[in-house]
């Protein structure tokens, strides 16, 4: 079996997000299953004639990232639909509004639908009219270098080139609307707990302040953008993320809404115990690992910051729970999971 897989995560500003994550591992494992031939191709450009199957790896509802023409049997993966969840902190406009009702046309072609979770599924049934049949749920994990130990030396050295405080809560990820930073930092001040932000749009100061979609950033930099307590480290590279998740006091994700929530699972992995919003995939995926709290209330957040940071039995016992869980997901399954998607399309 050939199949084709988009090389636009790769290649775009995607490529240190989640999607380009998911995608590069994806055809590193899935190189590994017996009977498959993986080929990274430009969808837009290249010849698919001589492929089985083409497997398009990113959706956007106001943005036309499928071609109009259907040459081979297809599958998209369709991550989340939070643009559509939350509307007025995402605005489509006139165009982006035409391109959607396209968008939804050239989807329904698709031979079958990946995304990952069971959460992602409802919302694709739900905003796109896709029949639930058609969509498979195949879950992440985290990458193999968040289950290394790094050693005593090398954790004082980040911690160091950081400045990192003795006790901190992590952060990993964007400064969206859905992610409620702002929650988490005035959740973190309520419990005297510094924050460390790791990813490169917190840092960021070259963005265009007026767009709907960065008003979070900058309501963040307005109120917490010279607060030592507030760290914002930008890009981190893997050795010393992993670090960061071992020397954090715990991980937080306090988002009001995720299509999965993988910086969860490398905590899990890192031993790291964590503090998530009780929303439904981070329930999906997190429980009973995580001790939840409410997205909306910050005081709600502070109230479990402070229980996880200041009761060692609470830590260990999520510490245990998260090792236990992170067993369950594994990019080998993903690449098995995803391979018979493949075969159900072709029936094989």
């Amino acid at each position: 079996m050939k199949v084709a897989i988009d090389t636009g995560p790769l290649l775009s500003g995607d490529s240190l997000r989640g999607i380009g994550v998911h995608t590069k591992l994806l055809v590193e494992h899935l190189k590994k299953q017996p009977g498959l031939e993986i080929k990274l191709v430009d969808v837009t450009k290249d010849d698919l004639s001589g492929f089985d199957l083409v497997h398009y790896q990113k959706f956007h509802p106001y943005f036309l990232s499928i071609p109009f023409k259907k040459v081979k049997p297809s599958v998209l993966t369709i991550h989340d639909l939070i643009y559509l969840i939350y509307p007025k902190h995402y605005p489509a406009g006139i165009k982006g509004n035409i391109k959607f009702l396209i968008q939804k046309l050239l989807i329904s072609k698709m031979d079958a639908i990946i995304t990952i979770s069971e959460t992602s599924k409802k919302d694709i049934v739900r905003f796109l009219g896709i029949p639930q049949e058609k969509i498979t749920p195949i879950y992440l994990a985290p990458r193999p270098i968040f289950e290394k130990k790094p050693v005593q030396e090398k954790l004082k050295l980040v911690s160091l080139k950081y400045h990192l405080p003795g006790r901190f809560v992590l952060y990993v990820g964007d400064v969206n609307y859905n992610k409620n930073v702002l929650g988490l930092a005035e959740a973190c001040k309520l419990a005297k707990m510094p924050l460390v932000i790791a990813g490169k749009q917190a840092a960021g100061d070259n963005f265009d302040s007026q767009h709907p979609e960065n008003k979070p950033l900058v309501d963040l930099l307005d109120k917490y953008g010279k607060d030592r307590d507030v760290m914002r480290l930008g890009f981190v590279e893997d050795d010393d993320l992993v670090c960061l998740y071992n020397l954090a006091t715990l991980y937080c994700q306090p988002s009001f809404y995720e299509g999965f929530g993988l910086p969860v699972l490398e905590a899990f992995a890192s031993g790291c115990p964590v503090v998530a919003a009780k929303t439904q995939a981070l329930v999906e995926i997190g429980e009973p690992a995580c001790l939840f709290a409410d997205p909306k209330s910050p005081k709600d957040i502070s109230e479990k910051i402070k229980q996880v940071a200041d009761e060692a039995h609470l830590r260990s016992r999520l510490i245990e729970k998260g090792s236990q869980r992170v067993k369950a997901y594994s990019w080998e399954n993903t690449a098995k999971e995803t391979l018979g998607v493949y075969r159900k399309v072709l029936g094989k």
